[in-house]
């Protein structure tokens, strides 16, 4: 089993930044893909951004390209999400995610943490 605690979540003003952090343990496999999954109320969940072993690649979403910004750092097995310039569309729960592979879409993440709610306020 993947274990996946998320921190850092909280309420901001539209414009605002906020950072999430998540620590993996357990059976996480020698090399392994990390990234964020969101779900805002009423709403599938979505794809946000994931990264690869080497912190080299990243995909993000069209929504939040060039105001989120992924990293990982593999000594402390935690991944981070910096979000700038939040909107109020970004409210939502936001989950860490782990797989094996990495890749990016509404199939990608294999297990998920807890979520983390971020609201962002106008």
């Amino acid at each position: 089993q993947v274990q996946l605690v998320e921190s850092g979540g909280g309420l901001v003003q539209a414009g605002g930044s906020l950072r999430l952090s998540c620590t993996a343990s357990g059976r996480t496999g020698s090399t392994y893909s990390l990234g964020w999954l969101r779900q805002a109320p009423g709403k599938e969940r979505e794809f946000v951004t994931s990264v690869d072993w080497s912190g080299g690649s990243t995909y993000y979403s069209d929504s939040v390209n060039g105001r989120f910004s992924i990293s990982r750092d593999n000594a402390k097995n935690t991944v981070y999400l910096h979000m700038t310039n939040l909107k109020v569309d970004d409210t939502a729960v936001y989950y860490c995610a782990w797989d094996p592979q990495f890749g990016n879409g509404p199939l990608w993440g294999r297990h998920w943490g807890q979520g983390s709610q971020v609201t962002v306020s106008s």
